[in-house]
Parts: C-alpha cells; structure tokens; sequence
C-alpha cells in the first residue's frame, strides 16, 4: 500500500491547486471590474483576457524553455518509483501531470491494482540492478 506521506502530500498539492485556481478566478474579476470602471465592458473584457493571456504565454515560455548547458544529461535510468516519478515530471511535466492524475483516478478507484502497478514498478528496477 502507498505510504501515508505520499497521500498528505498529494492531498496538499491538490488544495494548492484549487486554491491556486480560485486565486486566478478572483483576480481576472477584480481585474475586470477594474477595467470596467474606465472602459465599457466588453473592452474591459477583452483587455482582461488579452492580460490573462500574456500571463499565461510568459509561464508556459518560463516552464518550457530550457539552457543548453544547464541540465546535464542523466545516463543511468532513476531506480525505483519516486526517482522515475521525479525524472519524467522533469523531463516532460504534461506527461507527467496526465500520469499523475490517471495513477490518483486508478488509486481511488481500486486501491489493490494501484498496489500492483507500484509492485510491478519496483520490481522492473531491481530485476534491471540484478542485470548489471
């Protein structure tokens, strides 16, 4: 079964998360009641989300750019499930969020094939070490 750690801390990644949201959702409406008040409001709507826009591009710009020399290249595949979680939430964080939400969906729907998909990862990684 999963540890008791790694569910507080996927509990508490969530509530970020939501609270993240509702923080968006009341600064686009301040944003556009703002707007509203020296504009009429379908220009205080289109300049809140052309706002909104810019915000997200610059992020998405921030999280996908990547420096040449900075990250070096790992030879050595990660051992065991919380290193090849870390490594492709790394490496691909769209991958890694999609995988992340479908492991909690099939965690919460059947916590015994959650536990099985977790044994067979563990497993893989130590019949790979026995190899070397």
């Amino acid at each position: 079964m999963l540890g008791k750690g790694l569910v507080k801390r996927l509990a508490a990644a969530f509530v970020v998360a939501g609270c993240a949201f509702v923080v968006v959702v009341a600064l686009g409406a301040a944003t556009y009641y703002a707007l509203a008040l020296a504009l009429e409001p379908l220009g205080a709507a289109a300049v809140t989300a052309l706002i909104f826009a810019a915000l997200a591009g610059g992020v998405a710009a921030m999280f996908l750019s990547k420096a040449s020399g900075d990250d070096p290249e790992e030879d050595d595949e990660p051992e065991g499930l919380g290193a090849r979680a870390y490594h492709l939430f790394r490496q691909r964080p769209i991958l890694g969020t999609v995988a992340a939400l479908a492991g909690g969906w099939i965690f919460l729907r059947n916590p015994a094939l959650a536990t099985m998909v977790a044994a067979a990862f563990t497993e893989q990684s130590r019949s790979s070490r026995r190899r070397r």
